[in-house]
C-alpha cells in the first residue's frame, strides 16, 4: 500500500540531497521516480533541483501533474514541498490512495519566523509518515529554525517567501533562534 511521506527539516539539512538520492536508488534498481518541484523554485534553474553538496538532477514541475504520465512511475518525490498549496498536497494524497504510487515530499516545515508553510501545514496533517531530516545549530544542538540574515544579523519581519541560500538564511537551535544569535 502507497503512502504519503512528509520528511522536513531546517535548511542545510541534506532534504535535496536524500530526494536526489531516492530518485536515484529507485533507476538503480530499474524503476521510474518522477523527482518534481513547484515552479515558485527557480534558485536551481528551469526544472532543475541542486543540493548544497552538489548533487543535482532534472525534474518537472508540480503545477504540471496534470499533463505528466503519473501512471508510468514507480514513485513521485517533491523538493521544495513547504511551497505547495493545500490543493497541490491534497492532489498528492490523491495520487497515493487512488493510483497506489507513493509520494514522498521533502521541505521546511516553518519559515523564519517559525511559522508554518502552507505546504507543510497541510503535509503534517494528512502524511502517513512524517520524519525529521536533522541537521545542527553552531552551538551543536539540533537546529530546528531557518533564520533570515540580513547584514550579519537575524530578522524576524517581512514576507514568508524569500529565495535564497546560505546568503539569506542559517539554521539555528530555539534558543538561538530567538535570541538571534549567530554565534
Amino acid at each position: 500500500m502507497a503512502k504519503l511521506y512528509f520528511r522536513y527539516g531546517a535548511m542545510g539539512s541534506s532534504k535535496t540531497a536524500n530526494a536526489i538520492m531516492v530518485q536515484y536508488n529507485y533507476k538503480e534498481r530499474g524503476q521510474k521516480a518522477l523527482l518534481l518541484k513547484p515552479k515558485l523554485e527557480t534558485r536551481d534553474g528551469e526544472k532543475m533541483v541542486r543540493s548544497r553538496c552538489g548533487l543535482c538532477a532534472p525534474c518537472e514541475y508540480v503545477e504540471d501533474l496534470d499533463k505528466l504520465p503519473i501512471h508510468e512511475y514507480d514513485c513521485l518525490i517533491v523538493d521544495e514541498a513547504q511551497f505547495l498549496t493545500k490543493k497541490q498536497v491534497q492532489k498528492l494524497a490523491d495520487i497515493v490512495d487512488r493510483d497506489n504510487i507513493p509520494v514522498m515530499a521533502y521541505g521546511l516545515r516553518a519559515d523564519f519566523q517559525g511559522n508554518l508553510f502552507e505546504g507543510s501545514q497541510y503535509l503534517l496533517a494528512w502524511a502517513d509518515t512524517i520524519e525529521e531530516v536533522k541537521t545542527v545549530c553552531w552551538c551543536g544542538r539540533k537546529a530546528t529554525y531557518n533564520a533570515r540574515i540580513h547584514n550579519g544579523k537575524v530578522v524576524k519581519t517581512g514576507e514568508q517567501i524569500l529565495l535564497g541560500g546560505n546568503e539569506s538564511y542559517v539554521s539555528l537551535c530555539r534558543k538561538h533562534w530567538a535570541e538571534g544569535r549567530l554565534e
